[in-house]
């Protein structure tokens, strides 16, 4: 008798929370939307490091390196420079990147990089009236949980950005009713506009002030308001490929985040694509598309040792320094062109266990490093 209460209670309790879930937020009511089909692409990453002279120390410069996940597969990776490289991953959030030491003939006459890779990119959709898209992809928060939980430089968690927080998640009792609240503010308060100065930066007072930026001050301002509400939040750095378009340039990096949640893990949020696609708002809490390709987490990073200047406040571009100055003139190029999924392959990734993902990538994507 006492098991069967037990067990009549937790289904009322799952009841509960699925009517009390969807009835502030009527995205997770219905009934989910077909996934999208897999986008696959090949990638092109380039860089020209100009001819320095005399540079009175030494000459270095990194590039970041995509990840594979549970959304995203990566192959086919190919470095092509004269100069030597070696592969790495800072020591916080273990991105990966390829940093190079350039010969004194190569950065007299100047150098170029070209990163290539094809990847396969899976819709990131969670539903968030307790049933998961993609199931099986693990959501363990990892070592890092409580780094998310933790201010950036341009992301206090006091002040201003708290008071934020507080005001917009009073009366709130659960971790979804204040996200939700939180996007809902920083998408309908937040512009999409890159005229004059101060955007592009992540400052989250800045953003809260100005109320305008773009992808990185929306993310940075919900970010801070998350962890200030005791939600862990995490920033994510790639590029964006035009829909409806199968090749062609990108002009610049996109970035995106996610918010963590017991039960469901990480729940994906594009509050800047919310704001330009209106349509989209309530898909955009809980989703990423497959339009994008993921290269790096976080912010302040610190790449390796060799990296004598600042942590960086995020690492999509590349990096250089000369006698451990920063590099300001740097010339890049980053171009797409749609390829046909391998969908064997794909399957071939997802079936391996998380726990031995990270060895599989190892072998099968760091090739050894590049001497000329």
């Amino acid at each position: 008798m006492t098991r069967r209460l037990l067990s009549l209670a937790t289904v009322l309790a799952a009841s509960i929370y699925t009517v009390h879930v969807a009835d502030h937020f009527p995205a997770a009511r219905a009934d989910s939307a077909p996934a999208m089909a897999p986008r696959a692409f090949e990638f092109t990453y380039q860089v020209h490091f100009p001819a320095t002279e005399h540079p009175g120390g030494p000459v270095r410069l990194w590039i970041p390196l995509p990840q594979a996940d549970g959304y995203q597969d990566v192959s086919m990776l190919h470095i092509d420079s004269p100069a030597a490289y070696s592969q790495g991953r800072d020591s916080e959030y273990k991105n990966r990147f390829a940093m190079f030491k350039p010969t004194a003939k190569q950065y007299a006459t100047g150098f170029d990089v070209i990163l290539r890779f094809t990847a396969t990119r899976r819709e990131h959709q969670v539903a968030l009236d307790g049933r998961l898209k993609n199931a099986a992809v693990s959501s363990a928060p990892g070592p890092l949980l409580h780094r998310y939980l933790e201010p950036d430089e341009l992301v206090p968690l006091n002040g201003t950005i708290a008071e934020l927080a507080k005001e917009h998640t009073a009366g709130d009792t659960t971790q979804i009713e204040k996200a939700r609240h939180i996007y809902d503010y920083v998408v309908s308060t937040m512009r999409y506009d890159k005229t004059g100065d101060g955007w592009g930066r992540g400052d989250a007072v800045w953003a809260c002030t100005a109320k305008r930026g773009n992808c990185t001050d929306f993310h940075s301002l919900f970010i801070g308001m998350m962890r200030s509400s005791g939600i862990p939040a995490r920033f994510e750095m790639g590029f964006s490929l035009p829909e409806g378009k199968s090749e062609g340039d990108i002009a610049g990096y996109h970035c995106w985040a996610e918010f963590y949640l017991n039960g469901p893990g990480w729940v994906p949020v594009d509050a800047s694509e919310a704001w330009k696609n209106p349509a989209k708002h309530d898909y955009f809490f809980g989703a990423h598309d497959v339009n994008r390709v993921f290269f790096t987490y976080g912010r302040d990073i610190r790449l390796s040792s060799d990296q004598k200047g600042g942590p960086l406040n995020y690492f999509i571009y590349p990096y250089a320094e000369i006698n451990g100055q920063p590099v300001k003139n740097l010339e890049t190029h980053f171009s797409f062109r749609d390829v046909a999924a391998a969908p064997e392959a794909a399957a071939s990734l997802r079936a391996i266990p998380d726990a031995d993902r990270d060895s599989y990538k190892a072998r099968t994507q760091n090739p050894p490093a590049h001497m000329p």
